[in-house]
């Protein structure tokens, strides 16, 4: 994969996200995609990405802005810097009670790119930053 299709493929990736349009989005992804979640483990495949995205979706309303991606010159890694907007909109298990309240944070993802797909994707956000802006005591 070139430099310029990793560029289209990750701009299509959060095209897909930004306009909730889960299809396409998931369509993007590696069968065995690895998905390292923020502060935490790892999870293998779609239908594990679908589950977790199934959650984020009920929990919370997000839209990345201010985007910039980069890709190395074979296309084979990337990353993306962006701000998430968002409105806490259900409680998510283990976090502080949700009662709508919206935050902004600077946000990054770190991609490896396999066959036009997402192989794995890191996401990494100040998560101390986040419950600050929710609340949390």
């Amino acid at each position: 994969m070139s430099q310029a299709a990793a560029l289209d493929l990750l701009s299509r990736y959060y095209a897909a996200f930004n306009s909730g349009d889960r299809e396409t989005f998931f369509s993007l992804l590696a069968d065995d995609v690895v998905h390292d979640l923020n502060q935490g483990g790892s999870e293998t495949g779609v239908e594990v990405f679908r589950a977790f995205m199934t959650r984020m979706d009920r929990c919370y309303r997000e839209r990345l802005e201010d985007l910039v991606i980069f890709a190395n010159e074979d296309g084979s890694r990337a990353a993306a810097e962006f701000t998430v907007h968002g409105t806490y909109l259900a409680t998510d298990e283990g976090l502080p009670e949700a009662a709508g309240q919206t935050y902004v944070l600077p946000a990054g993802a770190f991609f490896t790119l396999r066959e036009g797909k997402v192989a794995r994707v890191t996401m990494y956000y100040n998560l101390q930053e986040w419950l600050r802006q929710v609340g949390a005591a």
